[in-house]
């Protein structure tokens, strides 16, 4: 259980290159290396694949000794702004470090508060902007100063906003130059307090942290652009009313604007809208986009020049690019078809081509292209199947290539963009080679409107036709997320191998409400979460029932968070099909989860209360047959215990009896060596119901 949980980070780690990612200004990737000969980093030029020593760690220590600051016996994560500077942060101390003549100083150094929290540094790595008790503080060469006074838990500046919705996964944002810093402030003094109950205390103590439940009251931000140089902040004039999202904040190339996705909160009308960053004054809307559903803005815009920019839109049911021009006139969509964008990963400005990666080769696929803007020839960088993760070089002429698929635990490859020449850097072999593992398939299985559903099919190593066998399916289906992909190893998770040795079948189908599959095969489920899904589910179960080495009397079903809400919902919704349930973390009242994520796909309890209603588990629990288990991490933020505990209670009034286990500490997932016991008790639980 141990090698299944862990053993893919641990004993059964795929070799990898350590640290290895390009220089900031410089065409020359970098890499640390620890071995006998040598322990330090290296630079390789992807022209001439010729490698220099950069610096060793004896040379770092040395530093480190100078500094006063405690010797390091690894190496620690470096930054390379060029091949002859780097910074590094030791303790609360960021170094930056210059090589003269074979001899390394320090240039700089930014000490900062033991409490420091947000880091984030401009894009030439020369200001950094944090948070310390709850105030905002930004170093420039120069300046060092407080931007923020009223800062508190209800008031918070420069932290990631709006639940992390919409693509949001920081709150400060330097412009190009590092000349200004816009902001975020979040005003979450309205949202109601919730309590969080620290347990391992004597007495047990509460932290109260703000949740806006859906249809309730939510909090309000504000975006904030501060001028070193001048001293000046100014509040961009966003206007009313305050609880819309501003989303995907973009600076102008010159500096002189930002661009932000404002969207309302019924969430299907957005404005791009840009404002003055001296005035903080809207200078105009760009353009808007409407859907009768959801408009979901996840993107930033991309600046190919000071004038033109890509924006990224759903508006033909994929993610696709659109070229516009600052007036806001589309010049022309650059990518289209029945498949979707993942990324942009850079422009080179000599060739007039954008790098990016898509699933035009296969969902469960992620390859790199290269599209010329004026032209539009498009052609793929990568040659092989699978799952490519890329970063592009400075000056987009070369690609780091990571990826794996089904056969391939790990390439590294340096792909010449220009001329299509490939390097290899690490094929990396099979740790589980020696492993039994599971007889792994991919499935096409038809939803009743005839999409095509992708699924895994996971069968014991010796498997036995004449057999029957007990099955899980292992299940999420709710948006972002996907399960299925051409990835290694081919079962997806070493855990399902396991239960495959175990004497079991593992079933895992993607089903419509689920990611990377286009806007129509997502907002099916809207106003009805947990509906649409289930019918794909079935579609999946009765192609398994159909099989003859499946046993039908005996089957277990399995999710987390959004697959612990399926999992409940057909324990008590379809009681007929499972014998065995284990639900984590799930959401069992609509009602109580977070407005960004709930009103996008439900509305608002009071204007979708049939779909609420439909959905609520709470109600439903004297529908149970088979055996149900509900695992809760006690100090949950995402789908507070709440859940589960009205659930117990409801299962009490309605005498049905429920297995349940708390993790304490833990927050929405257990992390960790307390996985392992956290799947031990899964595994336990379908082996006591489930085996004959």
């Amino acid at each position: 259980m141990q090698e299944a949980v862990t053993g893919l980070n641990t004993t059964l780690a795929i070799k990898n290159l350590k640290q290895l990612k390009w220089m900031q200004q410089e065409e020359l990737y970098t890499q640390a290396i620890q071995d006998e000969r040598f322990k330090g980093f290296v630079s390789t030029d992807p022209k001439t694949n010729m490698s220099d020593t950069l610096i060793s760690l004896d040379q770092i220590n040395t530093i480190l000794e100078k500094e006063k600051l405690s010797k390091l016996t690894a190496l620690p994560s470096l930054e390379w702004m060029k091949q002859d500077l780097f910074y590094f942060q030791k303790d609360s101390t960021i170094l930056y470090v210059q090589q003269n003549n074979g001899s390394y100083q320090v240039v700089r150094s930014i000490k900062l508060p033991g409490n420091a929290e947000n880091m984030f540094f401009s894009k030439n790595k020369s200001n950094i902007a944090y948070t310390s008790q709850y105030q905002l503080y930004i170093q420039t060469e120069k300046i060092t100063r407080m931007l923020s006074t009223d800062g508190s838990a209800n008031v918070l500046y420069g932290t990631s906003v709006h639940r992390d919705e919409f693509g949001i996964d920081h709150g400060i944002f330097w412009s190009p130059q590092g000349n200004a810093i816009a902001y975020y402030r979040m005003d979450q003094s309205m949202v109601e307090d919730y309590p969080v109950v620290n347990w391992s205390e004597t007495p047990a103590t509460v932290k109260m942290i703000k949740y806006p439940f859906a249809g309730r009251t939510s909090h309000q931000v504000s975006l904030l652009v501060h001028h070193p140089v001048l001293n000046k902040t100014v509040v961009l004039k966003t206007g009313e009313p305050k609880d819309q999202y501003l989303t995907n904040i973009t600076w102008s190339p010159d500096e002189k604007y930002i661009f932000i996705q404002v969207l309302n909160r019924e969430q299907n009308h957005m404005k791009l809208n840009q404002y003055d960053a001296l005035t903080g004054e809207l200078v105009k809307t760009l353009f808007e986009e409407k859907h009768p559903n959801y408009v979901e803005p996840q993107h930033e815009l991309f600046f190919v020049n000071n004038t033109e920019f890509i924006h990224w839109s759903q508006r033909d049911g994929y993610w696709h690019l659109y070229l516009y021009n600052i007036e806001g006139s589309l010049l022309k969509q650059l990518t289209k078809g029945s498949w979707l964008v993942n990324e942009i990963l850079g422009f080179n400005k000599k060739t007039n081509e954008l790098i990016y990666t898509s699933s035009e080769d296969g969902a469960m696929d992620k390859n790199v292209y290269a599209i010329n803007l004026k032209t539009s020839k498009r052609e793929r960088i990568d040659a092989a199947p699978g799952v490519h993760n890329v970063t592009l070089s400075s000056q987009a002429n070369y690609i780091l290539d990571n990826y794996s698929n089904a056969q391939v635990p790990r390439k590294i490859d340096v792909l010449d963009v220009a001329e299509g020449n490939t390097t290899n850097l690490l094929t990396a072999s099979n740790p589980l080679s020696d492993f039994q593992l599971a007889q792994t398939s991919v499935k096409e299985i038809k939803a009743e409107d005839g999409t095509t559903l992708y699924a895994k099919l996971m069968l014991p190593h010796d498997f036995n036709p004449s057999k029957k066998y007990p099955v899980i399916v292992y299940l999420y289906n709710g948006p972002h997320v996907q399960l299925n992909r051409n990835t290694f190893p081919q079962s997806g998770n070493l855990w399902y191998d396991y239960m495959t040795q175990h004497g079991y079948i593992v079933f895992v189908l993607d089903g419509r409400g689920s990611s990377n599959r286009g806007l129509q095969f997502e907002n099916a489920t809207w106003h009805q979460l947990g509906t649409i899904e289930m019918k794909d589910q079935m579609a999946g179960i009765t192609w398994l029932k159909s099989q003859a080495y499946v046993d039908a009397n005996r089957m277990g079903i399995h999710g987390w968070s959004y697959g612990g809400f399926m999992t409940t919902s057909f324990m008590l919704r379809e009681p007929e099909v499972f014998k065995v349930g284990v639900a984590g973390g799930p959401v069992l009242d609509w009602s109580m989860y977070e407005i960004m994520y709930t009103e996008r796909y439900m509305g608002t309890p009071s204007n979708n209360v049939e779909g609420y209603q439909n959905n609520l588990l709470l109600n439903k629990i004297k529908n149970l047959k088979g055996k149900l288990l509900l695992i809760h991490g006690t100090d949950d933020p995402t789908v507070v215990w709440q859940h589960s505990i009205k659930m117990l209670k409801q299962a009490v009034n309605e005498n049905v009896q429920v297995d349940y286990f708390v993790y304490p500490g833990y927050e929405h997932n257990v992390r960790g060596k307390d996985r392992i016991h956290l799947m031990q008790k899964i595994s336990d639980y379908f082996d006591l119901y489930l085996k004959p």
